[in-house]
């Protein structure tokens, strides 16, 4: 084998590869790229989310101070008086209410109540 074919054989060898390394680290980019971003898109929509979680442990905190308030022995309180309370909507203190285990009235008179306080007839 003469010098001139050594040496292309070893220069296409080379490019061959070189070409390899290049397409593992491009590989290798996109793969880190998108996990930062994808890392990065979730620790910035905890960071907008805290503010509205501290607001709603806040509240609920709030909720059942008043659903356990021994000045009312029934244990009931009214919706609006609830909302008005903490500021929230109608709607907004219903979802924190589920979440704190409450229920409505089964006379539908806009009086909620923890569930451990009223529990449902077939739970007793």
């Amino acid at each position: 084998m003469d010098e001139s074919t050594l040496a292309t054989k070893i220069a296409t060898q080379v490019v061959s590869d070189t070409k390899f390394w290049i397409a593992l680290i491009g590989i290798l980019g996109g793969i880190v790229g998108s996990l930062l971003t994808l890392g990065g898109n979730i620790i910035l929509h905890k960071i907008k989310e805290k503010p509205q979680k501290e607001l709603d442990a806040k509240r609920k905190a709030t909720l059942k101070l008043m659903l356990e308030d021994d000045r009312f022995p029934d244990k009931w309180r009214y919706l609006e008086t609830l909302s008005a309370v903490i500021g929230a909507s109608e709607e907004e203190t219903k979802r924190l209410l589920v979440e704190l285990e409450a229920r409505g009235s089964e006379k539908a008179d806009g009086k909620w109540g923890l569930i451990k306080h009223h529990p449902f007839p077939s739970q007793q």
